[in-house]
């Protein structure tokens, strides 16, 4: 005898008590503070682009670029957020809710990009310093720290609910970080004429955004390749399913989640007896709030067995079996 019975309430909030998995809920993006960082960005991006040519600062033209991936990764933000909310269909019977987890991935892997570029260029301008217009660094960079401060506050508490708005907001604190060190550059060549300083905060800036996308990156990846989510562990939901009277074994297990806040299970489950179906029905029913309530685990399809001739393990690793 089998049967399926899935837990179709995504939109009901639920908390995790794995620490990894603490605090999420589904959550409404505000696109009137996007779209103001957006404008706030295109500001900057434009006074610094014109600003690093005339004054022939680096470490100006690098601020400038990262404002405009700030720019990028706040647009996607805004695009991947609207699609996202799109509706399932019977082509498309997920949605399009990863489509966060991609902009994200692609977000990060643009900032890892930047600052690849930017330590080539930094450690030529290092080797053949030469003389810079402080002023306009220096006003310039006090504009980019109040500017992204501002979007910063804007979009923190957004960030803290999805991991694309997680991307936009490290993009925007690490170049309100930049532009801190581009003043300080800016004053040092000022008043001391050390213009080495401005390809060494080059560097500086193209190393952090390197270090802050790395995170991300993984994190993202480890979603597209559906791992079980940080925090989850097979053998624990094995112990809890095991726990009730009726079960026998608990096997095929896929963990996985689909985007930032839906963790999804499926697996084959034997139990003792030859039930009613509607007994087993409520005993699945049981388990999954079991599972909801101490995992967090939003989505569970549960494959009924009795006495059945399937391999055994908890997770089959001679193929890609599905339930």
């Amino acid at each position: 005898m089998k049967h399926e019975h899935a837990n179709h309430n995504h939109d009901q909030g639920h908390e995790h008590k794995e620490e990894d998995h603490s605090g999420h809920h589904h959550h409404t993006v505000t696109g009137k503070n996007l779209f103001i960082t957006i404008v706030l960005n295109v500001f900057i991006t434009t006074a610094q682009v014109i600003g690093g040519v005339v004054s022939g600062s680096l470490a100006l033209l690098s601020d400038a670029l990262h404002n405009f991936s700030d720019v990028m990764a706040l647009f996607i933000a805004w695009w991947a957020n609207k699609v996202s909310a799109k509706e399932s269909s019977e082509e498309k019977t997920f949605g399009y809710k990863r489509v966060e987890i991609v902009a994200a991935l692609f977000n990060a892997a643009v900032l890892a990009g930047i600052g690849v570029y930017l330590i080539v260029e930094g450690v030529a301008k290092l080797m053949h310093p030469h003389v810079i217009d402080s002023d306009i660094v220096i006003y310039l960079a006090l504009l980019g720290i109040v500017f992204n401060f501002v979007s910063v506050l804007l979009i923190q508490k957004d960030a803290k609910e999805n991991l694309n708005m997680k991307a936009a907001y490290l993009h925007l604190l690490s170049d309100t970080m930049t532009s801190v060190a581009v003043l300080i550059g800016g004053l040092g060549m000022k008043y001391f004429g050390a213009y080495w300083i401005d390809p060494l905060i080059t560097i500086a800036i193209a190393l952090y955004l390197i270090f802050t996308s790395f995170s991300l990156i993984k994190e993202t990846t480890a979603i597209l390749m559906q791992f079980s989510p940080k925090g989850l562990h097979v053998k624990d939901i094995e112990k809890s399913v095991l726990a009730f009277e009726e079960v026998e074994n608990l096997h095929h297990v896929h963990l996985w989640q689909l985007n930032d806040k839906e963790v999804h299970l499926e697996a084959h489950v034997d139990f003792k007896e030859n039930l009613p179906l509607s007994e087993v029905t409520a005993v699945i029913a049981r388990i999954e709030e079991e599972l909801e309530e101490h995992f967090g685990i939003s989505h569970v399809t549960l494959q009924a067995e009795f006495e059945s001739a399937d391999h055994k393990e908890l997770i089959y690793t001679k193929g890609c079996s599905h339930v």
